[in-house]
């Protein structure tokens, strides 16, 4: 009986941590038709807390509309990641290392104007995510995604009023550490010539505008990574399958605008969700990686129009 009760609590604990990590990812959930970028290169680093361990990645992607009719687009989607999770915690259950992570994903998205500044957006593509230990991809390194969503722009309001934009919709993705439909809400006001906010996606900010070379920004927002393991790692917990991460975050940003299109960024952070874990293939935990907030960093550059 007394090991029932504690199943049922470790049970219960797990639905916990679950429900409010999905709320978070409700509340950041990422929002791909927001973005106007045609490029964008970047470095994410953050150490772990009262560890040894360090995550160092490098993302780049890259978008290509193609015009197809009266202000329609087909837009082809190429996203590059490296990921290193250097793990060196003695976690007396398993022999996991340092481990290198790829992944690659291939889109084709579309979107047209509907009435009153209304526009329909979708993407639909592959994402293989692995360490790719047998040196090419295998069944399991291979996911779905997805995204339908709808834009309601009053950017360029011609009644005075204060510009802003609505975008609601659902992901399908690996954006919060987990393949995982996602319903998202992205809202963005200018309040005056200076000052704006975004209440959404894949970020919450506050952000003032210096000139037309400068603005900071406070903001909160989601991270994640997912990749299959290949050759599954074998512990004394059972066998890990899967890594995932899940990690929120808020802290300062700054952006430099070398031109109306080109710019820079860095932003630095403190995670406030910092869930690392090795899962088996029902998506059960093995064993915990990390779980204790750190310090995030993350620089880049951006082409956009």
């Amino acid at each position: 009986m007394k090991n029932l009760t504690i199943g049922k609590m470790t049970r219960l604990n797990k639905i916990i941590r679950t429900s409010c990590i999905v709320f978070c990812v409700f509340a950041f959930a990422k929002a791909y038709s927001q973005g106007t970028d045609l490029f964008r290169a970047e470095y994410t680093y953050f150490p772990q807390s009262n560890s040894d361990n360090s995550f160092r990645r490098f993302r780049t992607f890259v978008n290509v509309p193609l015009k197809v009719g009266e202000a329609s687009y087909l837009v082809p989607y190429l996203e590059y990641r490296n990921v290193e999770y250097l793990v060196k915690d003695n976690f007396r259950a398993t022999d996991f290392g340092s481990d290198r992570y790829e992944s690659f994903q291939v889109a084709l998205g579309y979107t047209f104007p509907m009435k009153n500044n209304w526009r329909f957006g979708s993407r639909t593509g592959v994402l293989v995510a692995s360490n790719f230990d047998e040196g090419k991809a295998r069944s399991d390194d291979y996911f779905f995604v997805g995204s339908v969503y709808f834009i309601k722009n009053e950017k360029k309001r011609e009644d005075g009023g204060k510009p802003w934009q609505l975008v609601v919709g659902v992901q399908y993705s690996t954006t919060a550490g987990r393949p995982f439909p996602l319903p998202y809400l992205n809202y963005y006001r200018e309040l005056n010539e200076n000052w704006s906010f975004t209440l959404g996606a894949p970020k919450m900010n506050l952000k003032y505008r210096f000139n037309e070379k400068n603005d900071v920004q406070l903001y909160a927002r989601l991270d994640g990574f997912y990749a299959n393991i290949q050759n599954d790692q074998p512990t004394t917990r059972g066998v890990a399958e899967d890594v995932s991460m899940t990690v929120a975050m808020f802290g300062p940003g700054y952006q430099h605008n070398f031109t109306k299109h080109i710019s820079a960024y860095i932003y630095t952070g403190y995670t406030f969700i910092n869930d690392i874990r090795l899962r088996d293939d029902n998506g059960d935990d093995v064993v915990t990686l990390n779980e204790t907030n750190t310090f995030y960093s993350r620089i880049g550059i951006k082409f956009k129009i």
